[in-house]
């Protein structure tokens, strides 16, 4: 977040921890960004929700990294928040190659599956899973881009 601060004029960052949320409110603080740096405390669905209300404008690019069984509606808010052009990445989605598992009954995993499936059918974006490997193993993002209206 700090580093998108820097570059960009308003950033909106969902934290549903409240410890957490104090600790970022500090680092922003201590960058000397906090004017730009729009922190909301509490479930991302009501979060996503009051934004929604408020009508502010669309957002360019949207990053979702929270519990993954939540997957497609966290999407579908930051789908009706973003602008055409717009990046969406959904981080975590590969689950160490798990969502190929069909059987799996792991919610995360079901989560990630649901999204995929409805990103097929989906015509106001286009998207692609990418898979990463590093020291905590693999796993990978989706990254989804909004289309203008036909």
């Amino acid at each position: 977040t700090i580093w998108l601060a820097r570059v960009i004029d308003h950033v909106v960052t969902l934290e549903v921890n409240e410890r957490h949320a104090e600790v970022a409110r500090d680092n922003f603080a201590a960058a000397d960004l906090a004017e730009r740096v729009d922190l909301r405390v509490g479930p991302a669905l009501a979060s996503l929700a009051d934004l929604q209300r408020e009508a502010g404008p669309p957002f360019d690019l949207v990053f979702i990294d929270a519990d993954k069984q939540s997957n497609l509606a966290y999407f579908s808010a930051a789908l009706d928040l973003s602008r055409p052009g717009a990046v969406i990445i959904v981080d975590n989605v590969v689950r160490g190659g798990a969502v190929t598992d069909p059987h799996s009954d792991d919610k995360r995993v079901q989560g990630v599956r649901a999204l995929v499936a409805a990103l097929e059918s989906e015509p106001r974006v286009r998207s692609t899973a990418i898979q990463t490997v590093g020291e905590k193993g693999y796993d990978g993002f989706i990254m989804a881009v909004v289309q203008p209206p036909p």
